[in-house]
């Protein structure tokens, strides 16, 4: 309630904000800033497996928008091939804050099985309340196979969203207008660039593309630029 010099100068304690509200707000968009730039699939679920938010990395992984994914079952995105869930139930059960390792597979859009391993950490801030789980995926990396020729082939290391960035990328778009193609966001498109950054030892985005010809992601006989994949064929003996 207003003290009456309050009043009188026309000051109110309502209109003040309660520093450890601001506080809380600070620290939660700084952590969700975190949580979506881990370069690892990540997603918060409820104690039920239902997915309450997930991060770039695994929105990517299935070829979507996190957004796309919350409601979404772990169960029905995730197969576990070995470990049993009944430990996770129990400690669910029991209020426990504990940390499980499981083998799961999955069947991405590209319709290719995977195999990783998803850590579930049960997470929470009340004592008494059931705790969240906090899911993060690792996909050990399969090493490209050899050609007959002797020679790798280095282009199947890319995925085609993958693939479509580095075209956009090499024909000079900036992040938000690749966005905008591919229907991701920036951050999205950030996150693709980054991640090939670092497969490919490359520090900047004109050295990621110039690595991208030299890989044969993209066509060197396509403008605007294209994935190899979408080269048109070359006419034996026709006129450019």
């Amino acid at each position: 309630m207003d003290t009456p010099g309050q009043r009188a100068a026309g000051t109110s304690n309502a209109s003040a904000p309660a520093p450890d509200s601001e506080q809380a707000v600070f620290w939660r968009n700084r952590a969700t800033g975190l949580f979506d730039r881990i370069p690892l699939p990540a997603a918060f679920c409820d104690a039920r497996g239902t997915v309450l938010s997930a991060n770039h990395a695994m929105a990517s992984e299935w070829g979507t928008l996190p957004g796309r994914l919350v409601g979404r079952s772990a169960l029905d995105l995730f197969r576990p091939t070995a470990g049993r869930l009944d430990p996770i139930s129990e400690a669910l059960r029991l209020r426990r804050r504990s940390r499980y390792p499981i083998e799961v597979s999955w069947c991405p859009p590209t319709g290719v099985e995977r195999h990783g391993e998803m850590t579930i950490d049960l997470v929470g801030t009340a004592p008494d309340a059931p705790p969240n789980l906090l899911l993060i995926l690792r996909i050990p990396e399969a090493p490209a196979p050899a050609l007959p020729t002797g020679r790798t082939k280095e282009s199947g290391q890319t995925s085609a969203m993958e693939a479509r960035i580095l075209a956009l990328a090499a024909a000079g778009c900036t992040s938000t207008r690749i966005a905008t193609e591919v229907g991701l966001t920036a951050d999205g498109v950030n996150y693709h660039l980054a991640r090939l950054s670092r497969r490919w030892g490359v520090t900047n985005r004109t050295a990621l593309v110039a690595r991208a010809y030299v890989k044969g992601v993209l066509s060197p006989h396509a403008w605007p630029p294209a994935p190899a994949a979408a080269e048109p064929p070359v006419v034996e003996g026709g006129f450019a």
